[in-house]
């Protein structure tokens, strides 16, 4: 499995790209489709994942879907987000209500895109409808967790007990390496090191 990211230019956001035999799952779409359609160029998609519903992260989701004939997966929880014009956070107010190609995902799940099989746990806290995935022992963070950090807490439908309850979650989880939804990559060794300061923070009064 290949995996490559790029940075966006909505808040650095990043979306990822992960690879198997030509094969390909988009993670995140807030990079202009035009640049995705270079990058992606004769590989097939298979599907497109959202961590959640910030626009930095969703902004092309519904031009990625036509543009490579695919599925947008993501948290059921994620409408709520996209319709509110102050919990998606986009620059100019922008919405998306368009959800005729959305597959929504209920609580902690495996699913199968061709041929990829994707462990999905929905860990809400940053967001409502913050969710993340397993590949192939690879885990896709979103906004939850980054290098080291995690996501905010102060913003319209983020919750710091959910995100405490997420981070215990994922602190369960089997996997090697995490992709973030903004800045490097990590890995399970460096996030369990950093867990207890996590704690520390998140449980302070």
């Amino acid at each position: 499995m290949k995996i490559e990211q790029y940075v966006t230019n909505i808040y650095n956001s990043n979306v990822t790209i992960v690879e198997k035999a030509g094969h390909i799952l988009i993670i995140d779409s807030g990079l202009d489709p035009s640049k995705v359609k270079e990058i992606v160029k004769e590989r097939v998609v298979d599907g497109i994942l959202l961590t959640h519903g910030h626009y930095d992260h969703s902004a092309f989701c519904n031009e990625y879907s036509r543009l490579f004939k695919t599925k947008i997966y993501a948290s059921q929880n994620i409408k709520d987000t996209l319709k509110d014009k102050e919990a998606i956070y986009s620059p100019k107010g922008e919405i998306i209500d368009n959800f005729e190609n959305f597959v929504f995902l209920k609580g902690d799940c495996t699913i199968k895109i061709g041929d990829f099989e994707v462990k999905c746990y929905n860990c809400p806290g940053h967001s409502k409808c913050s969710e993340c995935y397993i590949i192939e022992n690879t885990l896709f963070s979103g906004d939850v967790i980054f290098k080291k950090s995690f996501g905010r807490y102060d913003l319209k439908g983020s919750n710091k007990e959910e995100l405490l309850k997420s981070l215990l979650k994922i602190e369960q989880l089997d996997f090697d390496e995490v992709y973030c939804g903004h800045g490097e990559k990590s890995n399970k060794e460096e996030q369990l090191y950093n867990f207890g300061i996590y704690k520390r923070f998140l449980t302070r009064k």
